[in-house]
């Protein structure tokens, strides 16, 4: 029971220290740590609040660097219908199933960074992609906690600054959070306990952001990134034997 506690400390801890470090996917390193442990149900709700709150505020902080509202406002209601439809498919489909699509999500996303790290999207050809962009990563993020390989490798593509960056994802998190926590509610996910352990949470996110934007400022952009590509192959890999051997 103490491991499982400290171990659901260093999820979050790592999740805060990456969400200092880049303005997003805290998720990507919390979630498969939550979802070994207990199941991707369960990781999804503890980290709901911890996924809403700290966006809220990026977006707040960041708004002078948004991209114009038709982008980011679309981005943000397709993520939220995506996020309906994925926690919908959270409530009704086996976790094995659940547990194996994280696992191949995570991949999807360690195979892209890596072979096409230089790939640009430009803004006019952005705009036209945003909705379904927007709709297929909310529904990643529904079902499986995980958006990255599509939401930030999109984002990534088009080549912001880090302000537009940390603005439009923190918006698209926000309009997820925003209709997913009363989904967790009505399907039965978030109990009293689970939204004082997601508030909490939340606490342990916050305090390792500031680690997070330390770091970012002392390593290598690109040293960092390998560290997190090996972390997460790691993950995956236990993800999928643990669905394979049962």
């Amino acid at each position: 029971m103490l491991e499982n506690v400290l171990l659901i400390g260093v999820a979050f801890a790592l999740g805060g220290i990456l969400k200092g470090a880049t303005g997003a996917g805290a998720p990507l390193l919390a979630i498969p740590i939550l979802a070994l442990l207990y199941d991707v149900p369960t990781a999804i709700t503890l980290f709901a609040i911890p996924n809403l709150v700290p966006n809220v505020w990026q977006a707040w902080k960041y708004r002078a660097d948004s991209l114009p509202t038709r982008f980011w406002l679309q981005f943000a209601i397709a993520g939220g219908v995506g996020a309906a439809i994925g926690t919908y498919g959270l409530a009704n489909i086996k976790s094995d199933y659940l547990l194996l699509v994280v696992a191949l999500v995570v991949v999807a996303y360690i195979i892209f960074r890596t072979l096409r790290p230089g790939w640009v999207l430009a803004y006019p050809k952005a705009l036209a992609a945003v909705l379904p962009v927007g709709l297929i990563a909310g529904i990643l993020q529904g079902s499986g906690g995980i958006s990255a390989p599509v939401s930030i490798t999109f984002l990534n593509a088009m080549k912001l600054s880090r302000g537009q960056f940390i603005a439009t994802i923190s918006a698209f998190f926000t309009g997820i959070a925003l209709v997913q926590v009363p989904l967790l509610v009505v399907y039965g996910f978030m109990t009293v306990d689970f939204f004082a352990l997601s508030c909490a949470a939340l606490l342990v996110v916050m305090a390792l952001m500031p680690v997070g934007a330390y770091l970012v400022r002392h390593i290598s952009a690109k040293a960092f990134e390998r560290i997190i590509l090996v972390l997460l192959a790691a993950l995956s890999a236990k993800m999928i034997l643990q669905v394979v051997l049962g």
